[in-house]
């Protein structure tokens, strides 16, 4: 975020609506900020189930690809987290829950055979269907999600056998999964074979869908998208082990944005079953294709002449016929992170890890927390990587619990990103101090990228977090890019840590840079992004902390730093909040640093790009204020007052606190009782995992 801003125009004032108040926050008091013992490794974010129906671990993943995409009203894609969770072994059970208005979680525990045969069971929105490890078994038909269904997820099951007797069977429109209309739904390591039509129908604009890790195999049609005029789905379709199936694998008609990646379509030697095409683009769709392995296919990649497909790291062993590319289609890292294998590893990865899983399932019924997955990292080679970065490497993407990078000490001057598919990661120091493990970079703004360019304010970040239930503890996160030895460089906001996704939990850690230390965003303007800040350090001098996300400082300590000229001048925050959210609120903490009296904001709005829409909030409460904070301590920014928008002081004190007047508000009792830590996290309690 640049300091200077752009001329834009004023507006008028909006009416303001609070959030409802979440649950209480359960935290242990911060006590002292020493934080000086070696934390070890701590357990995983699963939990005793000892209570018949108790949410299984598995039941909070969210889907990646398109399904994760916020878009007709529905932010990604959870199934149904939040509902009750039932465990059904009859069809009765299964239709009877799959069709409820309300959330569930629905587990099946053994074989549902479907009566009549060819049944689809018409699903509800939010809903999570999902095998109990490999024992859940749908034989003889499928599900149906009709227009307007939405957040669905259908996870580890087989589904199975309505096979006719008829190849390729015209009369029986029996699927495995079909949807009309339907948007964000998830299909994941499931194994779906052997029935009278196609395994999967994406059709009539369904939209929002991603497609992981399934066994799709022994079936003349195996996976269609399309049937519309309309160029409007999003599909994603990703790790699918696709074998001895002759067409549709997949056929893709009219998909505004069709993303391949990473999939294996097997046609072996010595079966009945021959190939007559993979991959196919259609109509007016935009296909990427990537890293995917084609072996023994004919003619594996076909495109329509008013369709796209861009090929990229594809590679084909003993096929033949058509392998077409041309057009030009689209950017999926625009929508979403994403990670590649190389393509020459996937039959052994999706033989081993495709379809349905016991440790998806297992969960369920189990009463055991499971164990965290550990992996270390040690610069001198003690641990299993030397680098931060390749341990987030080795996390496998849609891990569905913890995974703890325990980082030896040490300084590890390198880039780090941890990407959206990549939750439940935490990154720990082991020393005895958070000063003992710093991960450091000296990106700015305006550092030239290789290749062109340069790296802009949020590239600019030492540490790049886009995953959720992402946490970070006992360890320092730095930029030290020397502002005064690059007085060339224009753009010099420096970021040391950006967040961009929800419930972030930063414990006991020291954020340090200059300008634009601690960027807090979310995944787009539309999406939540809950952070927790608690017993640390922010050091900075130019909106240091700042950007959309509903953020939450508690029990900390703000150093105020002078510039590299040695002038003290600055501003602590920077909101950029949507309307109608959170922005960022300071509690309970510290505001020190060796700067001059009178000096320093507590703010100011950052409407970026210009936007008028845009609700900046900061709140400033409980908290000790040296005598760097100025009487006056909010300003406007680019043309955009500060009393338009929302900034305010509760209960603070300090040299730097002072009475409440038009220029420095306060909050009344009453506001205050809705503007606590609780009411910013709204339901999320943060823990250490």
């Amino acid at each position: 975020m640049s300091e200077p801003r752009s001329k834009a125009q004023h507006r008028r004032r909006r009416s303001r609506t609070a959030l409802a108040v979440g649950v209480p926050l359960a935290l242990t008091a911060a006590g002292t900020l020493a934080y000086g013992t070696d934390l070890g490794v701590l357990g995983s974010t699963a939990r005793q189930a000892s209570a018949a129906g108790a949410t299984p671990a598995w039941a909070a993943d969210t889907a990646d690809g398109f399904a994760s995409v916020n878009s007709l009203g529905q932010n990604g894609t959870y199934g149904g987290r939040g509902g009750k969770t039932v465990t059904v072994k009859t069809l009765a059970d299964l239709e009877k829950y799959a069709t409820a208005a309300e959330p569930y979680v629905i587990v099946v525990a053994g074989t549902i055979t479907m009566n009549p045969v060819g049944k689809e069971i018409k699903v509800r929105s939010d809903k999570t269907i999902v095998g109990q490890g490999t024992s859940g078994h749908i034989v003889g038909g499928g599900f149906f999600l009709g227009q307007g269904v939405h957040n669905v997820i259908i996870r580890n099951l087989t589904i199975r056998d309505a096979y006719q007797g008829i190849w390729n069977d015209k009369d029986h429109d029996f699927d495995a999964i079909q949807m009309d209309g339907a948007h964000h739904v998830w299909i994941d390591h499931n194994d779906l074979r052997h029935m009278a039509d196609g395994l999967i129908d994406v059709r009539k604009d369904s939209t929002n869908v991603t497609v992981s890790w399934n066994k799709l195999s022994d079936n003349n049609k195996t996976f269609g998208i399309g049937w519309t005029e309309n160029v409007r789905t999003d599909i994603t379709i990703h790790h699918n082990w696709i074998r001895e199936t002759e067409q549709r694998n997949p056929s893709t008609d009219n998909a505004a944005h069709a993303h391949l990646y990473n999939n294996f379509l097997e046609d072996a030697p010595g079966t009945g079953i021959k190939s007559s095409y993979g991959n196919y683009s259609r109509g007016g769709t935009k296909m990427v294709l990537e890293n995917s392995l084609f072996q023994g296919v004919n003619n594996p990649v076909i495109k329509d002449g008013g369709a796209a497909i861009v090929q990229r790291g594809n590679v084909f062993s003993g096929t033949s016929g058509r392998n077409e590319s041309g057009g030009s289609a689209f950017d999926p890292k625009t929508y979403y992170s994403y990670t590649l294998d190389k393509a020459d590893a996937l039959p052994a990865l999706l033989k081993s890890q495709a379809g349905p899983r016991t440790s998806i399932g297992a969960s369920a019924v189990s009463t055991k927390a499971a164990a965290a997955t550990t992996l270390t990292v040690a610069q001198d080679g003690s641990g299993q990587y030397r680098t931060v970065q390749a341990a987030v490497n080795a996390v496998p993407a849609n891990n569905p619990s913890r995974v703890v990078i325990a980082v030896k000490p040490g300084t590890y001057r390198e880039l780090v990103k941890v990407p959206s598919n990549k939750p439940h990661v935490t990154i720990q120091g082991t020393g005895g101090s958070r000063k003992d493990t710093t991960i450091v970079y000296n990106n700015a703004s305006g550092t030239p990228k290789p290749g062109g360019g340069t790296y802009g304010t949020g590239g600019s970040a030492t540490v790049a977090v886009e995953a959720d239930d992402f946490q970070a503890r006992n360890l320092t996160i730095s930029n030290d890019f020397d502002e005064k030895a690059n007085q060339g460089i224009k753009d010099q906001q420096a970021v040391a840590l950006r967040t961009a996704a929800d419930k972030v939990f930063l414990d006991g850690i020291i954020v340090s840079g200059d300008q634009d230390t601690l960027l807090l965003d979310t995944a787009s303007k539309d999406r939540l992004g809950r952070v927790y800040v608690g017993n640390s350090y922010v050091i900075g001098n130019v909106d240091f902390i700042f950007g959309r996300a509903t953020a939450v400082v508690d029990k900390s300590v703000i150093t105020l730093k002078k510039r590299w000229n040695g002038t003290s001048a600055g501003y602590i925050t920077a909101p950029s909040t949507a309307a109608n959210r959170k922005g960022i609120l300071i509690a309970n903490s510290t505001v020190n640093g060796d700067v001059s009296a009178g000096t320093f904001y507590l703010g100011r709005p950052w409407h970026a790009g210009g936007d008028a829409t845009l609700d900046p909030q900061t709140t400033v409460r409980n908290t000790n204020l040296s005598a760097a904070i100025k009487s006056t301590p909010w300003t406007d920014m680019s043309g955009f007052s500060w009393k338009d928008d929302r900034f305010a002081e509760y209960g603070n004190y300090g040299p730097g606190a002072g009475p409440a007047s038009t220029d420095r508000p306060h909050l009344t009792a009453a506001q205050a009782a809705n503007q606590e830590v609780a009411d910013w996290l709204a339901g999320w309690t943060p823990s250490a995992s």
